[in-house]
């Protein structure tokens, strides 16, 4: 036999023991037909509870404790472990008897052994009148604490609650009482509230604490979320209880769920800003599955109603075109406001032909008519989409391809639909690591500047230079100012690229000043894009002017006549302040764009430079244009640059037209800094030898 376990007499003589104890009084409980019945009972529990032993056998155990809720209850009768409470039993006679109840669950966890021990003599209620009035000063320290506060001294039984919890759930004290406090406990928290008291009565958790985060149900059915956090209490003579104090974070709650809204949406639309975008796809990105997409929406001349109507008006239009947006999608899509006037659609389970039917009906909705400031509109977009390939790594790919895909529909010519093929996307892709590479060139100062001297055609003399910017990739070899100049236009790096220029030319002219000294070209022509033509330039150009030493005489700003016919009010301003500091303006490639003869007498130029095309046309007989902006130039006052020149034959004509100056590969080519001051040196030298 098994040493471990004991024979069948010794069951049998235990089980006797125990039935004709008169220590002890036992039942035994168990679930007949879906409830709790006591099953046998001994012969202490017959004269404790004064029932016949036929009908303890079938009594069901709501009668015999029956103060004793269904969570309660639950509570007690525990599968895994005993549990001990001290509650009223109900005896034959009606009268209840206070008792220490125990219950240990067989292994099983189908029945339950019950022990029943009367509190009923002296030194129990000694103890209990030590615990009243441990309980009549507790009551009065937490009356009137701001604290909602809960007293169990029976285990899930309160004995006490304050006015601030009777306050916090709207209900008076003695419902609340006994275990009314659990109806007020939200029923999907019930649970995990009664599994913490729980741990909490039985000694268990840290320092016999824990804590829940439960919703609490007003009387009028308004809710509030509270943290909860039990503390074990033990009065002698009463059991084993506890102490509740609620904290009601309902409204922190709110306030941080109104500070996250905040911050992943956009005030105006109350759209998912770009943060939340990112997010929402990033979540969703699975690689190599597909299935998402991205419509990019970027509106069509919204800048004119802005200029128009007012920015009010602006956004008026924005947050209709908002609703708009979110009437059309399908449920489940994402509209995010990716910043200004655009917007970014994104869509799951969705292959190219869906995308493109939800881009259409979005351009429709988009089309409707809207009336702002009087006038009626029709909202059009340009409208990128980009459907998940395998070729997609990474979230952010999926954006920015359908951004690239919206720029290609805007070129396209606005109010259009581009799906970004392969190809496109490599070609971007291309471009945007090109635009990566001429960042760090400009920022490592890569890009290096030729000088191309600037000749008199009064004495044949260079009088000046033009510093010409180029870029010698360590890999892909010399990019021509075509490709990278229109490059820096378009990706915002065309202001560091203009100061690098400007900066570089001032050095060199200082650096020659040193090495030179009269021998030094007097002065330098320095290319300014359409883009730096702000209130910004006058002080760039001063500041490089001041950091190198050099007088403002010493610089020639170049700028071209279709930058200049862009807002010519405009550039009239700053072009009169860069003449107030002392520097020289010149317009290049004159005659190749469309000049207002009206403001070119009104704007504070020195010089026009006739473009090289036309300069060309001399070699074929035809000089009328030429000849005509020479003549316009004399006839304001105005000195003339012809560049381009390529021949002598093309430099004695100009000469005899009446230009200026002359510049081209015929009469010297571009040089390095070092190779220019040797040739300036060596022209000095020529023209002091008699």
């Amino acid at each position: 036999m098994d040493d471990h376990h004991a024979s069948p007499e010794v069951i049998a003589a235990v089980f006797h023991g125990v039935a004709v104890s008169d220590a002890t009084a036992i039942v035994v409980v168990e679930p007949v037909d879906g409830a709790l019945h006591v099953s046998w009972s001994n012969e202490k529990a017959v004269g404790l509870l004064g029932y016949a032993r036929e009908d303890l056998r079938v009594l069901p155990v709501e009668q015999l404790l029956p103060t004793l809720a269904g969570g309660e209850l639950k509570l007690l009768l525990r599968r895994e472990r005993a549990v001990r409470m001290t509650l009223p039993v109900r005896g034959a006679s009606g009268a209840l008897l206070e008792c220490v109840v125990s219950a240990v669950p067989a292994p099983a966890g189908r029945r339950w052994t019950v022990r029943l021990t009367s509190t009923a003599n002296e030194t129990e209620r000694a103890l209990r009148a030590t615990a009243d009035a441990h309980e009549r000063r507790f009551s009065t320290l937490t009356e009137r604490s701001p604290i909602p506060t809960l007293l169990s001294e029976q285990g899930m039984r309160l004995a006490h609650v304050n006015d601030a919890f009777c306050a916090l759930v709207g209900r008076q004290a003695e419902q609340l009482l006994g275990t009314g406090w659990m109806c007020t406990v939200h029923p999907d928290d019930l649970d995990a509230v009664i599994e913490e008291a729980a741990a909490v009565l039985g000694g268990g958790g840290e320092a016999g604490e824990g804590e829940a985060t439960a919703r609490l149900v007003r009387a009028d059915g308004t809710e509030r979320t509270t943290v909860i956090r039990f503390s074990h209490l033990f009065t002698p003579g009463v059991g084993a209880g506890f102490v509740g104090t609620i904290e009601d974070i309902t409204e922190r709650l709110a306030f941080e769920a109104r500070l996250a809204h905040q911050a992943n949406h956009d005030p105006l639309t109350g759209l998912p800003n770009r943060t939340l975008l990112a997010d929402h796809v990033a979540a969703r990105f699975r690689p190599g599955e597909g299935r998402l997409a991205c419509i990019f929406l970027d509106l069509d001349n919204f800048k004119v109603v802005n200029d128009s109507l007012g920015h009010a008006a602006g956004d008026q239009l924005l947050v209709e075109l908002a609703r708009r947006l979110r009437a059309t999608v399908r449920p489940g899509d994402l509209v995010a406001r990716f910043g200004g006037d655009e917007f970014v659609v994104v869509c799951q389970d969705v292959g190219e032909a869906a995308a493109v039917a939800l881009a259409e009906r979005i351009g429709e909705a988009l089309r409707q008519p809207v009336a702002l400031g009087g006038v009626e509109l029709r909202p059009a977009a340009s409208v990128g989409v980009t459907v998940q390939t395998a070729e997609h790594t990474a979230a952010e790919e999926l954006i920015r391809d359908c951004d690239i895909a919206m720029y290609q529909a805007k070129a396209g010519g606005k109010g259009r639909i581009t799906v970004l093929d392969s190809q496109a996307r490599a070609r971007a892709r291309e471009k945007l690591l090109l635009v990566a590479e001429l960042r760090e060139a400009i920022e490592r100062r890569e890009i290096t500047l030729m000088y191309q001297p600037i000749f008199s055609t009064e004495d044949g003399t260079a009088v000046a230079v033009e510093s010409l910017a180029r870029w010698q990739h360590p890999v892909r070899g010399a990019i021509t100012p075509s490709t990278f100049v229109p490059l820096a236009e378009e990706s915002g790096l065309v202001s560091g690229l203009g100061l690098l220029v400007l900066d570089e030319t001032c050095r060199q002219l200082a650096a020659w000043d040193a090495e030179l000294g009269p021998a030094a070209p007097a002065r330098a022509n320095v290319n300014v894009s359409a883009l730096q033509l702000d209130a910004n330039l006058h002080g760039h150009v001063e500041s490089a002017l001041q950091r190198h030493g050099l007088h403002p005489c010493r610089l020639s700003i170049e700028i071209t006549e279709s930058a200049l016919m862009k807002d010519p009010a405009a550039a009239r301003t700053v072009l009169l302040e860069l003449r107030d500091l002392g520097v020289q303006v010149s317009i290049d490639d004159f005659g190749t764009g469309y000049s207002s003869l009206a403001y070119l007498r009104r704007l504070p130029v020195d010089c026009l430079k006739v473009d090289r095309s036309f300069v060309a046309e001399l070699a074929d007989g035809h000089s009328e244009i030429t000849s005509a902006v020479i003549a316009l130039a004399s006839s304001l006052g105005l000195c003339t640059v012809a560049e381009g020149v390529e021949t002598l034959e093309q430099a004695e004509q100009l000469a005899l037209l009446g230009a200026t100056y002359l510049q081209g590969f015929c009469l010297a080519a571009p040089l390095t800094g070092t190779d220019a001051a040797t040739w300036f040196a060596a022209q000095h030298d020529a023209e002091a030898r008699p």
